[in-house]
C-alpha cells in the first residue's frame, strides 16, 4: 500500500476527505502536514492555536508534522520551503499527498505541478463534488465543526464562532459557498468518526484583523484563482478558541 501524507488544515473539508481515504483503505496516511504561522503559533489562514491542532491530531491518531512560516512570508520563500519539505517526504517513502480541495482548478493545477517536481502524486477525495451534498454528508456522519475565521467582506461578526449546523446554513448569503470553498470561511473540526474522542475547547474573543493587499506574486496564502475582490479580502473576523478545562 502506497504511503501518503495529508495536507491537514484542521477544518471540515480536511476531516471529510481524510474520513473517505481511511474508509477506502487504498492508501496509507502516515502523516498530517500543516502550515503554521511561526510568529503566532497558529494554523495559517485558520488562526487555530497550535495547542488545539496537536490535541486534534492526537485524537485522530496520525503523526503531525508542522511547517512554520513567518507572518510576512513571500511566495518565493514559501515555495522554497515547500519544495524542500516535499522532497524530504518523498525521500522518506511518501508517494502521495492528499488534499481536501473541491473545485478550485487553478489551485489544483498549481499543487499538481509542484508535487510532480518532487515525484509525488496528488489525491483529491472531494474533487468536483457538490458542496451542499458534501456538507450534508459531513453532518450526517456525525462530524462537528465551528467557524474560526470569516471573510469580513461577505460575512459579519455573527458568523464567526458558530457551529456548522442547519441554522448556520440557512443564514448564509446566496453569494457564499456552503462549504466556504472560495475562502469565505474556515473551520475547526472537533468531533466525528475519525476522532477517538471529541476535542474539548472554549470560545474566546472575536477579533477583526486587517491585512495589506499584497501583490499576487508576494501573497503565498492567496488562492491562485481568487481575482475577484469579493473573495480577496483584507479583513477577516477571527474567533479565538482555547483549550478546554475538561
Amino acid at each position: 500500500m502506497k504511503k501518503a501524507y495529508f495536507n491537514w488544515s484542521s477544518g471540515k473539508d480536511s476531516a471529510l476527505a481524510l474520513y473517505k481515504v481511511l474508509k477506502e483503505k487504498k492508501i496509507k496516511v502516515d502523516k498530517l502536514v500543516t502550515s503554521m504561522n511561526r510568529d503566532y503559533k497558529r494554523v495559517s489562514m485558520h488562526g487555530l492555536h497550535e495547542s488545539l491542532l496537536e490535541v486534534q491530531a492526537k485524537s485522530i491518531g496520525i503523526a503531525l508534522h508542522k511547517i512554520y512560516f513567518s507572518s510576512n512570508v513571500t511566495m518565493k520563500t514559501y515555495e522554497g520551503v515547500m519544495d524542500k519539505e516535499m522532497t524530504c517526504l518523498r525521500e522518506k517513502g511518501f508517494y502521495k499527498a492528499v488534499f481536501g480541495d473541491i473545485f478550485l482548478e487553478d489551485l489544483r493545477n498549481y499543487r499538481d505541478l509542484k508535487l510532480k517536481e518532487a515525484g509525488l502524486l496528488g489525491v483529491y477525495p472531494l474533487w468536483k463534488q457538490n458542496t451542499k451534498t458534501l456538507l450534508n454528508e459531513f453532518l450526517s456522519l456525525g462530524f462537528k465543526a465551528i467557524t474560526v475565521c470569516v471573510n469580513a467582506d461577505l460575512l459579519g461578526k455573527e458568523f464567526v464562532g458558530r457551529i456548522i449546523d442547519e441554522e448556520f446554513i440557512k443564514e448564509l448569503p446566496e453569494n457564499v459557498d456552503i462549504c466556504g470553498e472560495n475562502g469565505e470561511f474556515h473551520t475547526f473540526c472537533f468531533d466525528g468518526p475519525i476522532f477517538s474522542k471529541a476535542i474539548d475547547f472554549e470560545i474566546g474573543e472575536k477579533v477583526l484583523k486587517s491585512y495589506p493587499l499584497l501583490d499576487d506574486n508576494d501573497n503565498c496564502f492567496k488562492k491562485p484563482n481568487q481575482k475577484d475582490k469579493k473573495t480577496h479580502s483584507s479583513k477577516f473576523w477571527y474567533c479565538d478558541l482555547k483549550m478546554g478545562c475538561g
